[in-house]
């Protein structure tokens, strides 16, 4: 089984995959965690890391693969704001492809939580963030990140909470 999950920071996409990992005991591969780990060995923020990428498609594409060979042993959770894409571009088809969704400023309240930061100083980073990405997926994929077509669920995190998330994608896989 393969899942796809996706959503913009702070719509819970770490948390209802780890979930879901554990449930059905399925690998977890997270873009966001091969992005952090990419800006760490660069010795670059986040932020100078996004930067960066907007300039060098190498990084996305390196991502990417990285993603797609994952997926090609089935038996995960994809997570990341462009999995379910990704799949799709490289004529994968995942066996439920999820979106969550939240409220900007429930998603901040979230980042800002986990990244023990101001919440002003947490919206302003977000928003460059997705700026930045969404910038760079119009460049290189031609992708319009608010485009959920592709998805099979799209969940309002706010609403549902983690365990109401997670209840709806199960009753979904079932």
């Amino acid at each position: 089984m393969i899942i796809t999950i996706g959503g913009l920071p702070g719509t819970g996409t770490t948390t209802i995959s780890k979930l879901l990992s554990e449930k059905y005991g399925l690998s977890h591969v997270c873009a966001g965690f091969i992005f952090r780990d990419m800006a760490k060995e660069n010795n670059m923020t986040l932020q100078e890391f996004s930067n960066y990428a907007e300039k060098n498609s190498g990084v996305d594409n390196e991502i990417d693969r990285r993603q797609v060979e994952a997926a090609k042993s089935g038996n995960l959770i994809l997570e990341g704001r462009l999995a379910g894409w990704i799949l799709k571009k490289n004529d994968m088809v995942p066996d439920l492809s999820i979106w969550l969704k939240a409220d900007p400023m429930v998603r901040c309240k979230r980042i800002s939580e986990r990244e023990h930061e101001n919440v002003d100083l947490a919206l302003e980073k977000m928003l460059l963030r997705e700026a930045s990405e969404k910038k760079r997926y119009k460049e290189i994929y031609n992708i319009e990140i608010d485009d959920l077509s592709i998805y099979d669920l799209v969940i309002e995190s706010s609403k549902w909470g983690a365990t109401g998330v997670f209840n709806i994608i199960e009753k979904a896989i079932k």
